[in-house]
């Protein structure tokens, strides 16, 4: 992972290069070689930094597509994008649970005394 990482910087680097070579009007490096050579050295010179930037485009590509494919997928929080599924049948248990125990240094609560109905006479 650590050697397409690597490459993908050279090759940058070296597109940045070969884009900065060239002269927006054609020219480039091919205006170094006027004279006797002006018949074929400039188209040849031109064809080469117009081959060799879309060769290193292309590759640059090609090995990005590779290193985002390579990638570790198995990150935590992977299920965001499961269903929820939602139980329509009640926990039988939930209603034999105790309740939770008091916490510790809370006040006790005072027992509930039953209330004498209006009827009874004491």
């Amino acid at each position: 992972m650590v050697a397409i990482s690597i490459i993908i910087i050279i090759l940058a680097v070296l597109l940045a290069l070969v884009v900065l070579a060239q002269n927006p009007k054609g020219g480039g490096l091919a205006t170094g070689f006027t004279g006797a050579s002006q018949i074929g050295g400039v188209q040849r010179t031109a064809d080469f930094m117009e081959k060799a930037t879309w060769t290193l485009a292309s590759a640059l590509m090609v090995l990005c597509l590779v290193s985002a494919s390579l990638q570790h997928t198995g990150v935590a929080g992977d299920n965001l994008d499961a269903p929820i599924t939602v139980d329509d049948k009640p926990n039988p248990d939930a209603a034999t649970t105790a309740p939770p125990a008091a916490t510790p240094g809370a006040p006790a609560q005072a027992p509930v005394t039953p209330v004498p109905a209006q009827g009874d006479k004491k």
